[in-house]
């Protein structure tokens, strides 16, 4: 079989950016959380938002770390597997990027130091504000990349000379049609998997009977974030939807498996087995109106269907169709969580309920999983498009060997796996070893010159030392 280059070059990218984006989804949001409870700890005294800040800055490190490391690759890939896109988009995408790195990037870098390694270097407001200023480093991280990608679904603000694109309006080009609804969605998606994260090692600990007071601290506040996020989100998420049938038609019908040229009313699929052969859907269970409500906000509303464009400029059904459903699946999933929390907080059997600690632990990395499938529709449903309706994917491959392109995707499969394995290692030792001492706090928080909120600790000492047992 004759291997087809731009597929491999395609499957190659897919890999890498997706590796990539695990982290960045954690990150965004931990660093948020780590900001929120130093803040608390300054304003309050309660030794307890320290030790939540202290024990997650170090996941935070080696998943900012590794983060790092494997996003680098992917702005090679645009120059080495897509040469032909860097081209003539590159008037476009490349300051977007360049603005990441001087804005975001440098933010970071210059305060991580002191946020990871500044405890006992400088005061306590000092390194809440180095802690900040990172938090606000990964949105506008996430600001950049999110608008350069959402330009690709709904380029504006540009024209084409001599085949290139060129600026006309870089207001436009930044805000484009579905950025700001893209960028909320992004953004809430990294707090709910951040909060998802922290409340399933907090009921992991509970279960366990391990470091009590630090876990019931983190599973409370985990589970009031995701309270706020996942309705919010949910509401977003109708908003982006409602952009995407209008900007992107064809993606939201293969979201929905909808095959007639126009189809209203519209069913809600909740199964089918897309069918791209034959052109429609296998075994469909659907509940009727019920997705022309929600797709249209109208009882009989209709929208337009994948056969209104020739097959060519079709996406590959199942995958949009099924990505977007795990979503949605895990989505109602992190929000019945959220609910039976309030509810047994309520009830003040929260920190007891063993079926709703395991069901907590089980959902620690559902968040990175439901980013994943969010960008696989975002992506794959984009499809054959690299810029909407403008440029096809297959139009812009670097003519390569597809023997070493095969080759170099054998590799990032080998090493991105060794790579996950030894995230996943250290990330267990942190875990298993748990947080730090109130007694070594103390310490470190008279090194820090500190000697209030010394003061604070010791009347939370012994409560705490007598729950950890």
């Amino acid at each position: 079989m004759e291997l087809d280059v731009a597929i491999l070059s395609r499957i190659q990218f897919a890999f890498t950016v997706s590796f990539h984006i695990i982290f960045p989804s954690i990150t965004i949001g931990l660093a948020t959380l780590i900001a929120i409870w130093e803040g608390l700890w300054l304003k309050t005294h309660n030794p307890y938002y320290l030790q939540l800040a202290k024990f997650w800055i170090k996941p935070f490190a080696i998943t900012f770390g590794t983060g790092v490391v494997s996003g680098i690759v992917l702005s090679y890939e645009f120059g080495t597997n897509f040469s032909r896109f860097s081209d003539i988009a590159g008037p476009v995408i490349g300051p977007l990027m360049a603005y990441e790195v001087l804005t975001a990037f440098f933010l970071e870098a210059g305060f991580l130091g002191v946020m990871l390694f500044g405890w006992q270097r400088v005061s306590p407001k000092m390194h809440f504000s180095a802690s900040l200023i990172v938090a606000i480093g990964t949105w506008i991280s996430a600001f950049w990349i999110i608008a350069a990608n959402s330009w690709m679904q709904t380029p504006a603000g540009y024209e084409i000379v001599a085949g290139k694109f060129h600026v006309t309006s870089w207001f436009e080009v930044i805000f484009n049609p579905s950025m700001p609804y893209r960028l909320a969605h992004m953004l809430l998606a990294t707090m709910i998997t951040a909060s998802f994260l922290v409340a399933g090692i907090s009921a992991y600990y509970l279960l366990k009977k391990q470091h009590i007071n630090f876990a019931k601290k983190g599973l409370s506040m985990a589970l009031w974030s995701a309270l706020i996020f996942t309705p919010l989100q949910t509401y977003v998420g109708d908003l982006h939807g409602l952009n995407v049938a209008k900007h992107q038609p064809i993606k939201l019908a293969a979201m929905e498996g909808i095959w007639p040229e126009w189809e209203a009313p519209v069913p809600l699929l909740l199964f089918a087995m897309p069918n791209m052969e034959e052109e429609r859907n296998d075994y469909e269970i659907g509940i009727p109106h019920l997705g022309s409500i929600i797709l249209t906000h109208s009882l009989d509303g209709g929208v337009q269907g994948l056969k209104s464009v020739p097959p060519e400029d079709r996406p590959y059904v199942p995958l949009v169709f099924w990505s977007f459903r795990v979503m949605v699946a895990i989505g109602v999933g992190m929000l019945f969580i959220a609910v039976c929390g309030l509810l047994l907080r309520h009830k003040d059997r929260l920190y007891e309920n063993k079926a709703f600690l395991l069901l907590t632990t089980a959902f620690t990395p559902m968040g990175v999983i439901a980013v994943l499938a969010g960008w696989y529709v975002a992506e794959t449903g984009r499809q054959p498009w690299v810029i909407h309706g403008l440029v096809r994917t297959m139009d812009v491959t670097s003519l390569l060997p597809a023997e070493k392109v095969l080759f170099s995707l054998i590799m990032f499969v080998v090493i991105y796996s060794l790579l996950l394995g030894v995230y996943l290692y250290f990330m267990g030792k942190l875990i298993k070893k748990g947080p730090p001492k109130m007694a070594d706090l103390e310490r470190q928080l008279i090194g820090m010159k500190a000697p209030g909120y010394a003061l604070a600790w010791v009347k939370n000492l012994k409560h705490q030392e007598q729950g950890d047992k």
